[in-house]
């Protein structure tokens, strides 16, 4: 097949499907010039394409080495349907590209009248100078300016012209290159840059560092004794991690097998994961909307990863698995995911395990079940707001769980319909417990009540 971007370019929606259909191929990925394919779809006007790619998991928000994101491509144009489609979905419109350069000044330049008021309508500024000093006004023709300077004033802009800044309006850009990256799977070490440990858990230390000018987590295993059979084992599992065609997916970017390291690579995301987000950070107000929010993605992405054959072994679903991107959507970190070779037969979080994962071996029981469980207490600690069995130690929890019946306390202050949810996801028999794609139209239902 011919390169994604020319499928693209030509409106070979067939060809593009097909290419999405592989898991492996990343909806992000850039070509030569950082381009994504988000990018061509935006500049040639392919508006089934753009909504492929926005269902498979595509940034919003990817520059390419110009800085410019899909907003500038569609407004400079003239694809007001699909600057309306990224506007909806939260885009950045007052992003700024290389030469200052907003979607907005793109848009004056071309005299595309619709697309410049639905801009400003939706807190694109007026008065944003570009490196050369020109506001999207000074683009515009004189009946253009003056309409877009009343609509402006209206919503309360100040019309004060404000000085180009070396950075993105508004702080809203974290690095000069962000989306996308050329695809290799197998990575050298010396192209990774380890910069900052961030955290730690039983199976690797993370790390904040750098890959082809963007930033990663870097999850360094910790593997002593590192032979050539581990080595294989590694390089033959890691590609089943490399999941983009799902938008609640956090998938792995690549590896580095060098023994004695073995790294595995994903794309950094400042907010951290779920737990993270619900016990530690201070700085994100989450109400009932948001919880369901979390909650629908989360299902959304295990119902993918439960309907692939074989199932992805050794991923333990809990709220420290789960990673949340600037736009607050939920994925479920691949990255998380433990090798064949990695701390067989241990729980290492045994408050979101079900029992019967507990005491069997995973060969002897029913996995999507188990994970059915795990999901019931993720909604628990998504609207409780508590660490579930918070003053126990994981191996009193276990030993609870399966000898003493231990199981979290439904409150009455939970919604009903939550309680009547989980009861049925956490049901003893796990032949009873539903599929996660039969839950979804239960959780829509609950989120738009």
């Amino acid at each position: 097949m011919e390169d994604i971007f020319s499928q693209i370019r030509e409106g070979n929606a067939m060809h593009v499907r097909v290419w999405l259909d592989n898991v492996e191929n990343d909806p992000n990925q850039g070509d030569d010039h950082g381009f994504s394919p988000m990018h061509w779809a935006c500049k040639e006007g392919r508006t089934n394409i753009v909504e492929m790619l926005i269902g498979r998991g595509a940034k919003i928000n990817a520059t390419n080495m110009g800085d410019d994101t899909a907003l500038h491509l569609a407004a400079a144009h003239g694809h007001r349907d699909i600057v309306q489609k990224l506007l909806q979905l939260r885009a950045d419109v007052n992003a700024i590209n290389e030469h200052g350069n907003t979607p907005l000044h793109y848009a004056c330049f071309w005299n595309f009248e619709l697309i410049a008021d639905d801009l400003v309508n939706s807190g694109a500024l007026v008065s944003l100078c570009n490196k050369f000093g020109d506001t999207p006004l000074d683009k515009a023709k004189a009946g253009l300016s003056s309409v877009l300077k009343d609509r402006a004033a209206a919503n309360g802009q100040d019309l004060n012209k404000v000085p180009y800044k070396n950075s993105n309006w508004g702080g809203m850009k974290t690095r000069t290159r962000d989306g996308t990256l050329s695809r290799f799977a197998g990575i050298d070490l010396k192209h990774v840059k380890l910069q900052t440990k961030v955290g730690s858990s039983p199976t690797g230390e993370m790390w904040k560092g750098m890959w082809q000018g963007t930033e990663v987590m870097a999850k360094v295993l910790q593997q002593h004794n590192i032979t050539s059979r581990i080595s294989r084992e590694f390089g033959e599992e890691f590609p089943r991690l490399r999941i983009f065609s799902h938008p609640n997916i956090h998938a792995v970017l690549g590896c580095v097998n060098h023994p004695p390291s073995l790294i595995v690579l994903s794309e950094y995301l400042p907010r951290g994961s779920l737990f993270h987000l619900l016990h530690e950070a201070s700085d994100v107000m989450i109400d009932q909307a948001q919880t369901l929010r979390f909650a629908v993605d989360i299902a959304r992405g295990m119902a993918f990863l439960h309907a692939m054959e074989p199932l992805i072994p050794r991923f333990y679903l809990n709220s420290k698995n789960i990673m949340i991107d600037d736009e607050l959507t939920a994925k479920i970190n691949m990255g998380d995911t433990r090798f064949s070779f990695q701390n067989r037969g241990k729980f290492f979080n045994p408050a979101w395990a079900s029992p019967e994962a507990l005491q069997k071996d995973p060969e002897e029981m029913n996995t999507r079940a188990a994970d059915m469980w795990s999901f019931a207490i993720l909604l628990w600690e998504l609207v409780t707001r508590e660490v579930p069995f918070a003053g126990l130690t994981p191996m009193e929890v276990g030993m609870k769980i399966v000898g003493e019946g231990l199981r979290v306390e439904l409150l009455p202050g939970i919604s009903p319909h939550i309680i009547k949810l989980m009861k049925i996801c956490m049901n003893e028999d796990p032949t009873k417990r539903p599929r996660f794609d039969r839950i979804m139209p239960i959780l829509d239902k609950m989120r738009i009540a």
